[in-house]
């Protein structure tokens, strides 16, 4: 069984105290217990990779906007960082190696490129919205991880030299999962991915082993969807 990472009772700053609830009431609840994951989470500061006017909505289990003044416009467009709880378990569920090279397609941020840097050999972060390629660049640099590299690029099209990679990371949802993604994975690779419609979207891990594509669904959850992927036609007979 794994126990607390601290106490509430020896936590005098509210930061930590936050950091701290967000551990044990939203992450730890959602069947994350790798002790690994929960300190990782206790280690790298959230709070550095939210734009300064969010600060206090850093710890919270909801998507926090990172660029404009509508909250829930920035959230429709896909310009905003996933739930807590969804970047942890999907940490979690990937089991990231010290000598995985991790592709992830929607940088944000930054935060969730940083959680698979401290674990995998290397990290290369696209983003199609240059604003927050930018941003999540920045957030890295003060974090001091010089293992995660950000660029402006499409993800559901654009060539990625650095493949094939051990890991690939969508940070965020699309109907269906494209090829040319899976292609890029290597002999034993994982792709993660959050696929569907809402109301409910699955989480979908894909391994590859030879040229079979294994697919699991474990959990059932919503996120904003990426930008530049393909969606579903509305028309029906």
């Amino acid at each position: 069984m794994n126990m607390p990472l601290n106490t509430s009772a020896n936590i005098s700053d509210p930061v930590e105290q936050a950091r701290y609830n967000m551990i044990e009431q939203q992450i730890r609840p959602w069947n994350v217990l790798d002790a690994d994951v929960l300190e990782l989470l206790a280690v790298v500061r959230r709070e550095e990779f939210v734009p300064p006017a969010c600060r206090s909505m850093a710890f919270m289990d909801i998507e926090i906007p990172l660029l404009g003044s509508d909250a829930t416009e920035a959230v429709r467009l896909g310009h905003s960082m996933l739930q807590p709880r969804l970047e942890a378990r999907m940490l979690q569920d990937l089991k990231i190696l010290p000598t995985d090279r991790v592709l992830e397609i929607g940088a944000g941020s930054g935060y969730m490129a940083a959680l698979l840097a401290q674990r995998a050999e290397s990290v290369v972060s696209l983003e199609i919205v240059p604003a927050l390629a930018e941003m999540a660049q920045d957030n890295l640099q003060r974090a001091g991880i010089a293992n995660a590299h950000v660029r402006v690029s499409d993800g559901s099209r654009d060539a990625v030299p650095e493949g094939p990679f051990d890991v690939i990371v969508l940070s965020g949802s699309v109907a269906s999962i494209p090829q040319n993604l899976l292609s890029m994975l290597r002999e034993g690779g994982r792709l993660a991915a959050i696929v569907g419609q809402e109301p409910v979207m699955r989480f979908t891990l894909v391994r590859r082993t030879g040229d079979r594509f294994d697919t699991t669904q474990p959990w059932d959850t919503v996120a904003p969807r990426l930008v530049g992927f393909a969606q579903p036609s509305d028309f029906s007979f």
